[in-house]
């Protein structure tokens, strides 16, 4: 199980009702995705020294993005946090010391359609997209949404080929179009509603909201359809 065959069906959309938060076990696996990770580990050499390694990797605005792969449990490094789940301790988790404090209290699941297939995060962190970002806001209101679009907005976007625009300003309203990847992308509305709004109203907080412009149904290159 690789990065590369689950990313597709990771997300963080739902939130656990009552995340256990516990650093010495960061991350809990439901019985149904053990069941699925099982039965992946069957296929090992050794399942029996196999564990599940979860990590984050990145984020892209609203959601972390995670790797999971399953390693020889004699490969974890001596600052991972290393446990085990199910009724009979037949997994061993490997969380990597950097992802511990954005993973505490999420959990493995698989997703609430089963036609989907794959496996879930649900995690009830979120990332803070400004964070290590020291923005250069000076000039009037467009220059400065301007400068957060091009220095912190379009960078993520552009990894799903997309780009956000700024359309125009009325008062402290600003509009905005979401091209590329993202337009008739089917998170599109969502990245723009929780992750462009929160930031350029967290980083200039004299605007009052951020207006969704896009015509999605324009859209000739959706990221996700």
């Amino acid at each position: 199980m690789t990065a590369a065959d689950t990313a597709a069906d990771l997300d963080g959309d739902s939130r656990p009702d009552e995340p256990v938060r516990d650093p010495q076990r960061p991350l809990a696996v439901t019985g149904a995705a053990l069941e699925t990770v099982l039965e992946v580990r069957a296929g090992e050499d050794d399942p029996g020294a196999t564990a599940l390694r979860v990590a984050i990797t990145g984020s892209n605005m609203t959601d972390f993005v995670y790797a999971l792969d399953l390693v020889g449990i004699a490969e974890a490094a001596d600052d991972d946090v290393v446990y085990t789940q199910g009724a009979h301790d037949e997994l061993t988790v490997i969380v990597p010391v950097d992802s511990v404090e954005n993973m505490v209290g999420a959990a493995l699941d698989v997703p609430a359609n089963s036609a989907a297939g794959g496996l879930v995060i649900r995690n009830p962190n979120t990332p803070d997209p400004l964070a290590g970002l020291d923005l250069d806001l000076t000039g009037e209101l467009p220059e400065k949404v301007q400068a957060v679009l091009d220095q912190a907005i379009n960078p993520a976007l552009g990894a799903h080929g997309g780009f956000a625009k700024l359309v125009g300003i009325e008062h402290t309203r600003v509009f905005v179009t979401m091209g590329g990847g993202c337009q008739g992308c089917a998170a599109s509305a969502m990245t723009l509603r929780d992750g462009i709004r929160s930031m350029l109203m967290d980083s200039l907080p004299e605007i009052t909201d951020v207006i969704d412009a896009t015509d999605h149904s324009a859209g000739e290159n959706p990221f996700y359809t």
